[in-house]
């Protein structure tokens, strides 16, 4: 993207709410994690039954997957901005597709979601998302 267009669209977000702001600056991603084709690892959770982990918690398990992510795939994940589920403040998270192997890497590595890891145990939880 060029310097104009994104001077364009900087200009642009400033003069609109904020949760249109940050759409915008997600762009197509965002579309695509409305959708379903791109999932947050908070989503992942809450489809195993695991929403209610403390948010720290949550957000080691995502650092977890990104590793996971980065060792497979020798670059970083697609980054979306959203709004925080409980504070409701603005942050950037990463998107994974739904079936990408780092989201369950990270659960076995992680202490506090290696429960979670067990194929029995997500294979009912997908089975009844869909």
């Amino acid at each position: 993207m060029n310097a104009k267009l994104r001077r364009r669209i900087r200009t642009a977000a400033q003069s609109v709410t904020k949760a249109l702001a940050y759409r915008a600056r997600s762009g197509a991603v965002a579309g695509l994690v409305e959708s379903g084709q791109l999932v947050r690892t908070g989503d992942v959770l809450d489809r195993l039954g695991a929403g209610d982990l403390k948010d720290g918690y949550q957000s080691w398990y995502g650092r977890h997957v990104k590793k996971a992510y980065n060792a497979a795939n020798g670059r970083p994940p697609v980054r979306c901005w959203v709004q925080h589920r409980t504070t409701g403040k603005w942050i950037h998270v990463h998107v994974y597709s739904p079936f990408d192997i780092a989201l369950y890497v990270g659960l076995a590595s992680y202490k506090q979601t290696q429960h979670l890891a067990r194929p029995a145990f997500y294979q009912a939880a997908y089975t009844e998302a869909a």
